[in-house]
C-alpha cells in the first residue's frame, strides 16, 4: 500500500479542494411573466426571448 513521503500541507490540500463547490444557477428576471427563470431555458408559458416557441398545455 502506498504511503505519502511527506505530509500534505493545509495550503496544498485547501488549494486542491478549492474547486469542489456549488455554483449558483444563472437566472434572470422575465418581465412578461414576472418571475425569475433559468437562462437559456423556455419559460413555463412557452416564451423564449419574447417569442412564443411552444404552445402552453393549459
Amino acid at each position: 500500500m502506498a504511503t505519502p513521503a511527506r505530509r500534505t500541507s493545509k495550503t496544498k490540500k485547501r488549494s486542491r479542494r478549492n474547486h469542489q463547490k456549488l455554483s449558483t444557477p444563472a437566472v434572470h428576471w422575465d418581465p412578461q411573466i414576472n418571475e425569475y427563470v433559468l437562462s437559456h431555458h423556455i419559460s413555463p408559458s412557452g416564451l423564449y426571448h419574447g417569442h412564443q416557441v411552444i404552445k402552453p398545455k393549459y
